[in-house]
């Protein structure tokens, strides 16, 4: 098994074992990254020679005992709307291209102080709008599975370095699916905690009270281990969670017996692909054999997530991306005569088609005259949904659901169409308006071959449950292929 091969935790082992050097791993990443980036194009900006600088230091203290976290010494990649001192973060659009933060998001810094190394940042949907990682300013990333298909969205490019073995592991972030979604479609695992638990600090906002930091990796152990070094207090978050313990591997036992699962029939409708709706049901009869009681109900309100969800976020978009304007930092227009015509032709030609679409929406339904019919009547349908999922928890430690009604469209399928686009995220929106956690984790491929993921959802502050039932997933169905040369996880 070459080093690129491992899991996170893997090669953490190795690197402590002296094994395998900090500066090996650090190159395997880059051989891959150079083998196969033109093709899939999932970073927009790489720190190759930081990365090596920084390997022959955290090498030093490991060998001296200062890191001795299973992290220490593995590289791994960050979503580009996730800030990073001294590093380029553009969100994947011109009206950011050239800005440098002069501070790291919490998650970041948490990653550092464990000893990780930055590969660089990931493409994604620009500021997060979208669901194939086709509206990147910087073009489209491809899914290392079969390049003439979208990786999913909007953190493609981290969930595509990941299946590709151009890293070992990545930070993504997820406001109605963009950690779920992409790892279904790339075959990779990706967990979006409970909101409050990642600090949103330095993260770049799109919907302030969805958007949430997870981690993107090969399986569930990892991700475990991730959500463990970046999930903590941050009093510079006023939404964050002061949590009584973040022991998330602790989870791990490979067992669910006694544990009850519900699946939403609502959720096995009409729309879903009949190859994915096949894996969604074997994995369910995985759970059975290994003692889990399963069993399917109703999930009202399911049909009004979509709607609900694209009018919150689009409101608070809308307001988010006030702050790009061309004065202080980002894209400015070089022609203007006064300073509206600035800030309106910098907005108009720093933003792209899909991020307009959204801000016009949002600016629509927080006007006069539309706030009542349309905002407040969406924050009403979400808590109307937060009760369902509630009473569903009432009775069920798990919901198993599909993470995407199909798998990867072909490249351009989806612009055509932005409403069916929208649909597609049916499954995993209602996670975000409730503030749940949520993981998707490889079930199987269908007959072209993609990959399909399953997700499993859990009550806030349940993160050890879903951990655990995926955990026990992934050892009934044994190791997951990997794209292009084969090999498996």
């Amino acid at each position: 098994m070459g080093i690129s091969e491992l899991t996170a935790l893997e090669l953490g082992k190795e690197i402590k074992e002296k094994r395998i050097s900090v500066r090996e791993a650090v190159q395997a990443s880059l051989e891959r990254i150079h083998k196969y980036e033109d093709i899939v194009h999932a970073y927009v900006t790489l720190t190759e020679e930081a990365a090596l600088t920084q390997a022959d230091e955290i090498q030093k203290q490991i060998d001296d005992g200062t890191l001795t976290g299973p992290l220490a010494g593995v590289p791994m990649a960050i979503k580009d709307n996730i800030c990073t001192e001294g590093i380029e973060t553009t969100c994947s659009s011109k009206i950011l291209r050239g800005f440098v933060p002069p501070y790291s998001a919490e998650a970041a810094l948490n990653l550092k102080k464990a000893g990780t190394i930055l590969l660089g940042k990931t493409n994604m949907d620009e500021f997060a709008m979208g669901s194939t990682t086709e509206t990147s300013w910087f073009g489209p990333t491809k899914n290392p599975w079969n390049t003439e298909h979208v990786p999913g969205g909007s953190s493609g490019g981290s969930c595509a370095a990941v299946a590709a073995g151009e890293t070992f592991f990545a930070l993504g972030s997820d406001t109605g699916g963009s950690i779920r979604q992409p790892s279904s479609f790339c075959g990779v695992t990706g967990i979006k905690p409970t909101y409050g638990t990642v600090s949103r600090y330095g993260l770049i906002a799109y919907g302030s009270s969805l958007d949430q930091i997870g981690p993107i990796a090969k399986d569930t152990a990892d991700c475990a281990a991730i959500l463990e070094t970046i999930a903590s207090y941050d009093k510079k978050d006023s939404t964050s969670v002061k949590r009584e313990a973040y022991n998330f591997t602790a989870a791990l036992t490979g067992e669910v017996k006694g544990m009850k699962i519900g699946i939403p029939s609502d959720y096995l409708g009409e729309g879903l692909d009949e190859d994915v709706k096949k894996a969604v049901l074997a994995a369910a009869d995985a759970l059975k054999e290994r003692g889990a009681e399963v069993e399917f109900f109703d999930l009202g309100m399911v049909e009004y997530a979509i709607p609900a969800y694209y009018v919150i976020a689009s409101a608070e978009a809308s307001s988010n991306l006030s702050r790009f304007d061309g004065v202080k930092y980002g894209y400015r227009t070089p022609e203007y005569e006064d300073l509206h015509e600035m800030y309106k032709k910098s907005r108009s030609e720093g933003f792209g088609p899909e991020v307009k679409r959204r801000i016009m929406l949002g600016s629509f339904v927080l006007s006069s005259g539309y706030y009542d019919a349309y905002y407040l009547k969406a924050l009403r349908t979400k808590a109307l949904i937060k009760k369902e999922f509630d009473q569903a928890f009432g009775k069920y430690d798990v919901l198993l659901a599909p993470a995407s009604p199909f798998t990867a469209p072909k490249i351009g399928e989806s612009l055509k169409d932005p409403l069916a686009m929208y649909l597609g995220d049916i499954y995993t929106v209602a996670v975000n308006l409730c503030g749940l956690p949520g993981i998707t984790v490889p079930c199987g491929k269908d007959s072209k071959g993609l990959p399909i993921g399953i997700q499993m959802i859990g009550d806030c502050f349940m993160e050890k449950k879903i951990l655990r039932a995926a955990h026990a997933y992934e050892t009934s169905r044994g190791s997951f292929a990997v794209p292009g040369e084969g090999g498996t996880r």
